[in-house]
């Protein structure tokens, strides 16, 4: 089968809200979606509701991933079966370093996948070629997950975490917010060296500088909770010269 994803009339909200109206969103396997749109206009409920999280309710519509029903899976769940998610703004996690958190999460991925666990050399080894993928120091390891992180750090270390996760969907929720040119190549770079023909991506964006450096195969207008427009690099150049009103 080679749709990955197939989102068909998805109508959801939160708090008795409805703010996307009937989306339909089919990603092929080895393509990369962007998801372009004004504020407000639903974007980053969409990503909430491909990764579950529990305050959006769908009210009508369905979501297929790699064959399964999305909907009736639990966020971990969702997690395991292959969905990866790059907020817009990374939470800190005082006390807990990237090493350990990262070590847990492997070896949930592992577990879920009916794989063996990774011995600490394999792990450590594991970490050290991804960390350079993403121009991680190494001494990063160390750190506390995003304390005292800057902004492109931050999104520097998602993008880590998207690497030693190796999802097969990749949701990158304005991970562009806020980089200087130089993090988002870096940002840019780890996408692109994840990207496989069996693996997919979706970018959330506001800005078309990410997609400079990420080409995306089909773009999308999301405005008022629905898709107003799908198309290829003609979209990005039309927001540019005349913004989203014209849609």
């Amino acid at each position: 089968m080679n749709n990955l994803l197939e989102i068909k009339n998805l109508h959801a909200g939160i708090e008795g809200k409805e703010i996307l109206h009937g989306v339909d969103l089919t990603i092929r396997r080895g393509e990369i979606h962007a998801v372009m749109g004004p504020n407000g206009a639903g974007k980053s409920t969409l990503s909430a509701v491909l990764t579950g999280k529990p305050q959006y309710a769908v009210t009508d519509g369905s979501i297929v991933f790699d064959g399964r029903d999305l909907l009736a899976l639990a966020p971990e769940e969702r997690a395991t079966a292959g969905i990866f998610m790059s907020f817009q703004y990374p939470v800190e996690i005082p006390g807990v370093s990237i090493t350990n958190f990262m070590k847990t999460a492997v070896a949930a991925h592992r577990q879920a996948a009916g794989l063996p666990a990774l011995s600490g050399g394999e792990f450590l080894k594991l970490m050290r070629e991804k960390m350079a993928l993403v121009g991680m120091k190494p001494e990063f390891a160390k750190r506390e997950v995003n304390v005292g992180f800057s902004g492109g750090e931050k999104k520097r270390g998602e993008i880590f975490q998207m690497a030693m996760l190796d999802p097969t969907l990749a949701i990158l929720d304005e991970t562009d917010s806020g980089l200087d040119v130089d993090a988002l190549k870096i940002v840019a770079e780890g996408v692109n060296a994840l990207h496989t023909p069996e693996k997919s991506a979706i970018i959330i964006t506001h800005y078309q500088k990410l997609l400079d450096y990420v080409v995306p195969d089909v773009v999308h207008v999301l405005k008022a909770g629905r898709i107003v427009a799908t198309g290829g690099r003609e979209i990005i150049d039309a927001i540019e010269r005349s913004g989203f009103d014209q849609f």
